[in-house]
Order: structure tokens, then C-alpha cells, then sequence
């Protein structure tokens, strides 16, 4: 016997989770939790340390302008996006809090970051260049964020390097160093706590160095979240909380998730035991099952890798995925869930009636971290703030 469910329109970001249409699957972007995690970090460093929330990658996939308008609103700072087309898209919603561009800028995007107000994080002397010229035209003084290497080799100007670079800042008339910054590599690896106190040690050696050649940068930051936990020295005067605002650091348990991702079951079917299910048939019945198939898949950023070990919560229960994920459809097995049926909600990511499913979890059947596993739930997944 089968049931099926008739699909309409797509929900949007501004009906609630009860008003889902369309394809029902869906992501909640849980707001109140999102407050509270802003509030721990910001009890944590105290008030004289600013906030910049990085919400790159689309706030780590929980939809930047929803996270950015939120957090603007409980007084956030700054914000760091990884490109200038992030902050022009965080711009034209809306945000006006301070932008930076961790990433830096790319060709002739220099007139952009005027344009939008945003400022460049700057990690060689070509980039300096550029935006230096275009502010020149529009006679304006650019601020700018100096990057130094301090062991993480992917951005910045190398420490070694750092005094030549400083040498010859005096030629560009029309930019401004109002930030230093760096990138600890291992602050959330208790083993690499050694190489993280070098890193730091190097950054005080260069606010000395750039102090030295007479620069008064405003900010000086290098603390991501897992350094705000384990390494208070690294604070600096700003710190860039991403994770944890997210509640993905597990090293912090006060902090709450902010996604959670649902569907509801389109179709319920009985099959014999010794049923081959999904592409391949890896998973094989071992009795006569109920089967249900969710509108959900790798395309929506729910792995492939789940694929026979990933688990779900419905009616107050776990139920596995069997079978292969596939791109738009994933099955799971309700022969112990009495009274499952068509439309019932599944959480595949998040908490109910007392059960969850974590990131952390999932990051680890995918052989992954928690951030790839909101990172890569795609847009095709509309997202409900709550």
C-alpha cells in the first residue's frame, strides 16, 4: 500500500515553518539561538573587544542576509565576507555595519569596494596599488586591512617581508592601514598548541613593527572562534567568531545550533524482506519493511555519503537511511516507527522531542568537518527564519 503528497510552490525566507508549500523540505534558521550564542561570545571577550561575525559562504550556509540583519541588530560591529560580491549583496539588503573583505578584492574591483563601502583585507603591494589608484580618482582616503603570514602560508604578507612592505606604504597618499590582522592555523588543535603561541608571538612582532614604522592601525585581530576559547592572549582589540556563532564549536557546549534541516515523507510503501533499495542495491531488506521516500538529496547538500548511516528523527523516534542518497530523493526505514506515514516531518539535521542530529554527527560519516555540512546544504533549500 503507498500514500503520496501533493507539491506545490517553494516557500520563502519570510513565511514560517508551518506555511512550507512547494517541495516540502526546508532549513530553519533558528534566530533566538543565534542571539544567544552572539550574547555568549560577547560575554566571553567582554566589552571592550569587538565583534566581527564572519558570515562568508553565505554565513556558513545559513543565509548571510538573514544572520547579518540579526546580528546588526544586537549591536554586532563588523562583518567579514570572503569576497566584495558577499558584502555588495550584504550592502544592497540593507546591512550597514562595516564590511571586510577577508579575501582581499580581485581585478578591477577596487572601485567596487568604494562604491559599496567596503574594506579590503590587503596582503600584497599590486593590490595596494589598485585600490590606492582608484581612490585617487574618486579622492577619497581607502581604509584597508593589513594581512601578515604568521605561519598559516595561505594570505599575507610574510612576516620576514613585513618591514619592506611597511618601508614603502609612505607613496600611496590615498589608502589608510586601519587594521593588522592574521589567521591562526591550528588554535582548535590542543597538539598544535605550540605553533599557535609562536603564531601569535610573530603577531605581536609585527603590531611592533608596524607601531615602529609610525602606523596606528585602528583594529588588531587574529582570534577566530576556537582561539577565543583556548587562547584569550590572541584577542587582539576585535575577534571573528564564525563557527561558534553558528553553535558548530563543539569545544563550547553553551552554544546552540542555528540550522536545522527538514522534509516530510511523500511516499510510504511495504516491500518484501529481501528487497533491494536504491541505486546499486546496498541495502537489501532483512524483512518485510515500510519504506518511506523523502524529497531530499545530494543536490540539496545531503550526502551521498549518508548513504546506509546516517539516521533521521520522526515521531519522536530514529529511523535509518537506507539505500543510496541520491540527487533529489533519499529513503529511510519506518518499520518501527508506528504510524508513519505521508506528511509526516523529519528532521534529517537538529533536535526534537528530546533527539538530535548534530553537524558533528553527520561531519563525521562524511569523513568531514561540521561547517562543510551547512556550508554544502544548497540554495535549492529555501531557508525559514524562526
Amino acid at each position: 500500500m503507498s500514500q503520496k503528497i501533493d507539491v506545490r510552490a517553494s516557500p520563502t525566507t519570510s513565511c514560517s515553518a508551518s506555511d512550507v508549500l512547494g517541495r516540502p523540505t526546508w532549513a530553519e534558521i533558528h534566530l533566538d539561538h543565534l542571539t544567544e550564542n552572539f550574547r555568549a561570545l560577547r560575554t566571553r571577550v567582554g566589552p571592550q573587544v569587538k565583534i566581527l561575525a564572519a558570515v562568508k559562504a553565505d554565513a556558513y550556509g545559513h543565509d548571510a542576509v538573514i544572520v547579518a540583519r540579526h546580528l546588526e541588530e544586537l549591536g554586532c560591529h563588523w562583518f567579514g565576507v570572503a569576497l566584495p560580491e558577499e558584502g555588495i549583496a550584504l550592502r544592497e539588503a540593507g546591512v550597514t555595519r562595516p564590511i571586510l573583505c577577508l579575501g582581499g578584492f580581485y581585478n578591477n574591483q577596487a572601485p567596487l569596494l568604494l562604491e559599496y563601502e567596503l574594506t579590503p583585507t590587503i596582503y600584497d603591494r599590486e593590490m595596494l596599488e589598485r585600490l590606492n589608484a582608484a581612490a585617487r580618482l574618486r579622492g577619497l582616503i581607502a581604509p584597508y586591512h593589513l594581512k601578515v603570514d604568521t605561519g598559516m602560508g595561505r594570505l599575507g604578507v610574510p612576516l620576514a617581508e613585513l618591514e619592506e612592505f611597511l618601508d614603502r606604504l609612505d607613496s600611496y597618499s590615498h589608502v589608510k592601514m586601519d587594521g593588522l590582522l592574521t589567521h591562526l592555523a591550528s588554535a582548535n588543535e590542543p597538539r598544535q598548541d605550540e605553533f599557535t603561541r609562536r603564531q601569535i608571538e610573530r603577531f605581536h612582532r609585527a603590531m611592533e613593527l608596524v607601531r615602529r614604522a609610525g602606523y596606528r592601525p585602528t583594529y588588531y585581530h587574529l582570534a577566530s572562534s576556537a582561539a577565543i576559547y583556548a587562547y584569550p592572549e590572541s584577542w587582539g582589540n576585535m575577534v571573528r567568531p564564525g563557527g561558534a556563532l553558528y553553535g558548530l564549536f563543539s569545544a563550547a557546549p553553551e552554544l546552540r545550533p542555528v540550522m536545522s534541516l527538514h522534509t516530510r515523507i511523500i511516499l510510504v510503501k511495504t516491500v518484501p524482506a529481501g528487497a533491494p533499495l536504491g541505486y546499486g542495491g546496498t541495502f537489501v531488506t532483512r524483512r518485510e519493511s515500510r519504506i518511506a521516500t523523502l524529497p531530499i538529496g545530494y543536490q540539496d547538500g545531503y550526502c551521498r555519503a549518508f548513504s546506509n548511516t546516517a539516521r533521521v528523527i520522526i515521531r519522536q523516534r530514529y529511523a535509518p537511511v537506507v539505500g543510496r542518497v541520491s540527487m533529489d530523493l533519499t529513503l529511510i526505514d519506518v518499520t518501527d516507527v508506528p504510524g508513519a506515514r505521508v506528511g509526516d516531518e523529519v528532521v534529517l539535521l537538529g533536535e526534537k522531542d528530546g533527539l538530535s542530529v548534530t553537524a558533528t554527527e553527520l561531519a563525521r560519516k562524511a569523513h568531514t568537518i561540521s561547517y562543510e555540512i551547512t556550508c554544502g546544504i544548497s540554495r535549492r533549500v529555501p531557508r525559514v527564519a524562526v
